[in-house]
């Protein structure tokens, strides 16, 4: 374990001394950042007005499940896009070659190789927002309650992670993945909204099937006291298990089949 939190930890001072040289794209990076948040707000806003509600919950409440939205985004920026954006790259021309070939287990290395400073504003910006909108709708979580959220939001993490990389691991088969993850972002940006905003069917689709639910509205719920902490908390610990034990199986599986670019 502690060789591999000294690799995690080379990995991640590389990047961002890499990052570091090219500060005028970090700034730009920043600014767009901002205006995608500020877009995210207006267009929220536009389902609000004197009486309005989106699917139950009012503008404050709202909030709360776009800042849970806007912290996996930063998440995402940070570690998931830069590295499991690649995986098609490294199989497309071969290099996944040269990863499976080093001293390292190479999920880890294909997870957690590069990082985006890009994200961590993205990042600080959505717990902002969560801790704006639960004190505007007066929201008193204890503690306890909000360890409940934390864990909450590191399962979601997990679940979001889980699905990107199960889509990104089928390009050992299907080369031209770039399409899915696309469609697998949109879809998962449906987590600005709460579920309840949405009719019955997608509903179904995003609790069961893509668990989007439990990445935003649920953790939403539970730090504005709208359901049990405990039985949701338990819940999305088993889902995240289970996505995550999954995806491990598949990688095996799938790497059972690469043959390399080259054969």
């Amino acid at each position: 374990m502690r060789r591999y939190w000294q690799t995690l930890i080379c990995f991640w001072g590389t990047a961002l001394a890499m990052q570091a040289e090219y500060q005028v794209n970090l700034l730009i990076e920043l600014v767009a950042i901002a205006l995608s948040l500020g877009g995210s707000l207006f267009t929220l806003s536009l389902f609000f007005g004197p009486g309005y509600s989106l699917g139950g919950w009012n503008w404050s409440e709202a909030l709360v499940v776009q800042g849970f939205y806007t912290t996996l985004d930063g998440i995402a920026n940070a570690w998931l896009r830069p590295n499991l954006g690649s995986i098609v790259t490294y199989v497309r021309e071969g290099t996944l070659d040269f990863v499976l070939l080093k001293p390292v287990d190479s999920q880890l290395w294909l997870s957690l190789r590069l990082m985006a400073l890009s994200g961590f504003p993205e990042i600080a910006l959505g717990l902002l927002l969560v801790g704006w909108g639960g004190l505007q709708s007066g929201a008193e979580a204890s503690v306890q309650e909000l360890l409940t959220v934390v864990l909450m939001l590191l399962s979601g993490t997990t679940i979001l992670y889980s699905i990107w990389f199960l889509v990104a691991a089928t390009s050992i088969w299907f080369v031209k993945m770039w399409n899915a993850t696309e469609v697998l972002r949109t879809l998962l940006a449906s987590g600005r909204y709460p579920i309840s905003a949405y009719p019955v069917s997608l509903r179904l689709l995003f609790t069961f099937v893509l668990p989007v639910a439990f990445l935003t509205t649920v953790p939403a719920e539970v730090l504005l006291g709208r359901v049990v902490a405990t039985p949701m908390l338990l819940l999305s610990l088993a889902l995240a298990c289970i996505f995550f034990l999954s995806t491990r199986a598949f990688w095996l599986f799938a790497l059972r089949h690469y043959t390399s670019a080259s054969s």
